[in-house]
């Protein structure tokens, strides 16, 4: 493909990627995948250049472009050389176009995100893998990957974003891709092997994956969540990473509370990882910015406080709750846990220490500028013994 036609391919798929935004649809990743199955003439080098100037558009705007070719045109006079009328390449500029205004964040947005972090949040991010010890120890994955790094109990960080699926120690079920916070968030849940614990946002079962090497297989581990396409993307991962011991539970809203009904006040540990605005992982995800606005956050807000008082119902006396989202916006994360406190005088929060991390009320925010991970708040409350009230 010539230049012109690599921005001309750009500007249709950010015309798709739009126009999927306003109607929530498909995420980037998908729609560029399946653009290149219907443009097979793109070589790898094309469908690569093309990939990065599309997520260089998607990390310029803060919202949402009028259009694909207004992006483009706006991300620098370099562009406009290619918009000279070429075969399959944009139409010549005039007089009528406009380039869209880059700005990485909307200013509602932008005044909830410290200046540091936002610079953070749009920069690529490492490639993180959690050692999976149900199959084999750090030092032995460790040297599966040359100049990959240890990081945190059971993380490598690796040195490249190399094709992690193609190796073996993928395939045999030594590791799994999880970023060094997601890791954290785990490691505070601090889960014995024979314990009852729930993972009750689980999605695609990351953190319950590993819950389940730090039981060493051993109690009741139960994944729960709303959406079953996500859910079910849990068995195949847990058979790769010899997870034996997971069980799945779709519930169905509003009638969570029925579908829980048996695990009241069982659990020793439960974990809320809560549906977020997902702001601390835009490095990996920057389209996020254009599918949040104030009306979404709010929403989110009173999802999350609903989420939290649902998990409480579910821990014993004496056992604890595992709060985390991954965001950065305090509404999220601290306004929370100090709501939920204020509202239950029968829990209080645990203090938390980790290398990482700093203290935010009753919890820790981790964030790309101070961490190096992805962006989480996260507390551990934990509700009084019965004869401590």
């Amino acid at each position: 493909m010539t230049p012109q036609a690599r921005v001309q391919t750009t500007i249709e798929l950010l015309d798709s990627t739009i126009a999927s935004v306003q109607r929530n649809g498909a995420a980037a990743d998908q729609i560029i995948a399946d653009g290149f199955k219907s443009r097979r003439y793109a070589g790898s080098r094309d469908r690569r250049a093309i990939r990065d100037m599309i997520y260089q558009v998607i990390r310029a705007y803060g919202s949402a472009p009028v259009s694909g070719r207004a992006a483009v045109q706006g991300l620098g006079m370099e562009y406009a050389a290619f918009f000279d009328g070429s075969p399959y390449g944009p139409a010549a500029l005039t007089h009528y176009d406009m380039p869209a205004l880059a700005m990485p964040l909307p200013e509602w947005l932008s005044a909830l995100i410290p200046p540091l972090e936002q610079q953070a949040l749009l920069q690529r991010a490492p490639l993180d893998l959690r050692v999976n010890t149900l199959k084999t120890d750090i030092e032995t994955a460790l040297a599966c990957f040359p100049g990959a790094k240890r990081i945190g109990q059971r993380g490598l960080r690796l040195a490249d974003n190399r094709a992690i699926e193609q190796s073996d120690a993928w395939r045999d079920g030594w590791v799994d891709i999880q970023d060094y916070g997601s890791q954290y968030i785990a490691q505070v849940c601090v889960a014995q092997p024979g314990q009852t614990v729930v993972d009750l946002c689980a999605g695609a079962g990351g953190k319950a994956l590993a819950l389940a090497a730090n039981m060493e297989n051993q109690g009741r581990l139960i994944a729960c969540d709303i959406d079953r396409a996500r859910l079910a993307r849990l068995r195949p991962r847990a058979h790769r990473l010899g997870a034996a011991m997971i069980e799945s539970r779709l519930l169905f809203a509003p009638h969570e509370q029925e579908n829980l009904a048996d695990l009241h006040q069982k659990a020793d540990v439960v974990l809320v990882d809560a549906p977020c605005s997902g702001t601390g992982t835009w490095r990996r995800n920057p389209e996020a910015r254009w599918r949040l606005s104030p009306e979404r956050l709010e929403k989110l807000i009173a999802s999350q406080r609903n989420i939290l008082s649902l998990g409480a119902t579910l821990v014993r006396p004496g056992g604890s709750l595992i709060y985390a989202v991954c965001s950065l916006i305090e509404a999220e994360g601290e306004a929370q846990c100090l709501a939920f406190l204020l509202e239950n005088q029968d829990w209080t929060s645990a203090p938390l220490t980790a290398d990482i991390g700093r203290i935010q009320g009753p919890g820790l925010i981790l964030s790309p500028a101070h961490d190096g991970c992805d962006g989480f708040f996260v507390a551990r409350l934990m509700r009084r013994n019965d004869d401590s009230i």
